[in-house]
């Protein structure tokens, strides 16, 4: 399949500059070298500097989640790192809970931690 510049070009013009850096480096290894020049171009335009880059590459090298491939796993529920996993359920028309599952979760769609009180061990 050929790789429409055009539509890679609206796509990142639109997109929010946490999303170029996350596929400027966490899922730069699965990008054709063509769109990663155009979210480099772009991110560039919106005045992020190479160490801006590098230390959002650090950041998240430190809290992302890789699967087997070394890519970095993405959130269940949107395109973002993830940085946790925990059992959720699958849902049948995003609605009825059917079966448990092990999903990975970004830092915004991960569950809070069940509270405990003192007197619970």
């Amino acid at each position: 399949m050929r790789l429409d510049l055009d539509k890679v070009r609206a796509n990142v013009e639109k997109a929010e500059t946490e999303d170029l850096l996350d596929r400027a480096t966490v899922y730069r290894t699965g990008m054709e070298p063509e769109a990663l020049e155009l979210i480099e171009a772009e991110l560039a335009s919106r005045g992020v500097r190479a160490d801006e880059i590098e230390a959002h590459s650090e950041a998240r090298r430190q809290t992302s989640l890789t699967g087997p491939d070394g890519q970095a796993v993405k959130c269940w529920r949107c395109h973002r790192p993830a940085v946790a996993v925990g059992w959720g359920w699958h849902r049948l028309w995003g609605l009825l809970p059917v079966f448990p599952r092990w999903l990975a979760f970004c830092e915004e769609h991960r569950p809070a931690e069940p509270q405990h009180s003192e007197a619970e061990p």
